[in-house]
């Protein structure tokens, strides 16, 4: 199937009590995406907290997930290392499990050239196993996929597409111009969504989506209309509130809020500062996603 509109980045629910995934309410969480619109989902991601996951956890999660869309939407899973050999072997583990598509960041931490960053990714979509999606957060990585190296990248007949998180509009339109009907061009930033979709990106790979499944499908599905931009503003207070710490913090704490798991994150992330409670649930109120107010806390 092909990636298109929504695709939401999800987060993945622990339990407080033990430490463990929560199943159940990754469930809970999988089926709200699909009601809401949700046109693919992507797991193990950086706002899946993958970082944080073994390699049994992580591939518990991914044939969870498999077993529970069945088929209904396409499926990405983060398979993104610093190294090559163990991206390798993580695009495997992602295959053996189901998933359709490889969502690989940059290499963190270890600061490759662009010249590496291109061997690097044709040696993943070569012995991976799995069409691969790139994905350039520079923020999170620190070090930046440019265009010249996205061109090389794309004529590769196994990297489908990216997921571009630098929310410079030039930068976007840099790789529009390399979009083809091989390879796609997908924002990775919210709160510049709009302006992608409008310039021609075929989706966005989202964090909000999570809370908010059904506005940002709906905002995804005609992003010329004045209802997109009615959408697109009536979310931008999410927006704020999931970038008051660093993601997926205020994430886990919205969807704690609306009954999908717990706040609960591993170290070093720590739970959502309490200063930020009381405007996460009017921001939570005022987009009718909760019928009562929770306790603050």
């Amino acid at each position: 199937m092909a990636l298109s509109g929504s695709i939401c980045a999800l987060a993945t629910p622990l339990r407080a009590v033990d430490d463990a995934l929560d199943l159940d309410a990754c469930g809970r969480l999988i089926d709200y995406q699909l009601a809401g619109g949700t046109h693919a989902l992507a797991i193990a991601g950086s706002t899946g907290e993958a970082a944080a996951l073994d390699e049994a956890e992580y591939m518990a999660l991914l044939e969870f997930a498999v077993a529970r869309v069945g088929g209904r939407v396409p499926l990405l899973a983060g398979t993104g290392q610093s190294g090559t050999r163990r991206t390798i072997a993580q695009t495997r583990r992602a295959r053996d499990a189901g998933v359709g598509y490889a969502l690989v960041v940059a290499p963190p931490y270890v600061r490759p050239t662009q010249e590496g960053m291109y061997r690097h990714y044709c040696e993943v979509a070569e012995h991976g196993g799995l069409p691969v999606v790139l994905y350039n957060v520079p923020t999170r990585t620190a070090c930046d996929l440019l265009p010249e190296t996205v061109a090389r990248l794309a004529r590769h007949g196994n990297i489908v597409g990216i997921k571009e998180a630098v929310a410079d509009a030039e930068r976007m339109l840099a790789l529009l111009a390399l979009e083809t009907a091989e390879f796609r061009i997908y924002s990775g930033d919210d709160p510049t969504a709009l302006r992608a979709l409008r310039a021609g990106a075929d989706g966005v790979i989202s964090v909000a989506a999570n809370v908010a499944p059904r506005l940002f499908a709906r905002l995804c599905a005609a992003p010329a209309s004045v209802d997109a931009e009615a959408i697109d503003q009536r979310l931008r207070a999410l927006y704020d509130l999931l970038g008051a710490e660093p993601n997926p913090i205020p994430l886990k704490w919205c969807l704690a809020q609306l009954g999908f798991g717990e706040a609960h994150l591993r170290l070093p992330l720590l739970p959502l500062s309490a200063a930020h409670h009381a405007a996460g649930i009017e921001v939570l109120s005022r987009l009718e996603l909760v019928e009562t107010l929770p306790a603050v806390g």
